[in-house]
């Protein structure tokens, strides 16, 4: 507990430094529509924030966070209560086919293994640990959406997790992945259920049932390898792996936690001196 206090005090100094020296970031604030990319448009709640696929890259490479390449768009709350956040990636795989029948137990153990073989690279202190599903992966044949959450734990047994969703679409699949803790995780995952997901839009002619089976390319792999990383996947097998490593980082782990915070301080601070700018002096 002491060494993530001290990873967290020393890592959102880190940021503090950076926000300083960088200048603000492109934030569009809610009560409009932003667009995820080309492929789908989200109309954004008045109480959210948000950084569009090009800002969030910058963001996340300024506070020394790795980075996909995909990133499409990032909401943050402008609530300082909450403190979570929800990150959004495109990746054009082809179209996933969805007549798998998804295996938990053995995604489990995939998992487990894989985090596993990635902990003897890593020295003491840096190793994390899959403890079971929070979410079992279920896919919902209504909304083309695959859901899962996996608990995570420390080598101090602190708990962590994941929230993820992935929504099919024509000629790929968006990535929707919730950043939380265990203690805020179902207030969270309501705001992501109910304030965000049924907001977005896939955008005419890229929806799953556009699909065009003599024109459209398909996928190589189905629903599972997408829940153990997509196109990685090959890559882990051929190295003896069943599933990929795990990236802790801006979407998985300690420092997650400990980016948010001095987050969530830059984005009220910016909030608070756009308030007092439009207020107008009272004459006597």
């Amino acid at each position: 507990m002491k060494r993530f206090i001290v990873m967290l005090l020393v890592f959102c100094m880190m940021f503090s430094a950076t926000a300083a020296a960088e200048g603000e970031y492109n934030w569009i604030e809610g009560g409009t529509t932003v667009d995820l990319g080309d492929i789908a448009s989200i109309e954004l709640d008045p109480d959210f924030i948000f950084l569009d696929g090009e800002e969030t890259k910058r963001m996340s490479q300024e506070y020394g966070d790795p980075i996909s390449g995909l990133e499409v768009g990032s909401i943050f709350p402008l609530d300082e209560n909450q403190t979570w956040a929800v990150y959004f990636d495109y990746e054009e795989t082809g179209h996933i086919k969805d007549d798998e029948k998804i295996d938990a137990d053995a995604l489990l153990k995939s998992y487990k293994e894989g985090t596993e073989e990635a902990n003897k690279e890593l020295q003491p202190g840096e190793r994390y640990y899959v403890t079971g599903w929070d979410i079992e992966p279920f896919y919902d044949e209504q909304t083309n959406n695959l859901t899962w959450s996996l608990l995570l734990e420390d080598e101090n047994k602190e708990t962590f997790l994941n929230y993820n969703t992935r929504i099919l679409t024509r000629e790929g699949n968006i990535s929707v992945i919730l950043v939380t803790d265990p203690q805020n995780r179902e207030a969270d995952k309501q705001i992501l259920n109910e304030k965000i997901l049924p907001m977005m839009n896939i955008k005419e002619g890229n929806k799953y049932t556009d699909f065009n089976e003599s024109t459209d390319k398909v996928a190589e792999y189905g629903l599972s390898a997408l829940i153990l990383g997509g196109t990685g996947l090959a890559v882990a097998k051929k190295a003896g792996l069943i599933a990929v490593l795990l990236a802790f980082g801006k979407k998985f782990g300690v420092l997650v936690v400990a980016a948010l915070v001095g987050l969530w301080s830059f984005i009220r601070k910016k909030k608070k001196n756009k308030t007092s700018e439009t207020v107008e002096p009272i004459s006597e």
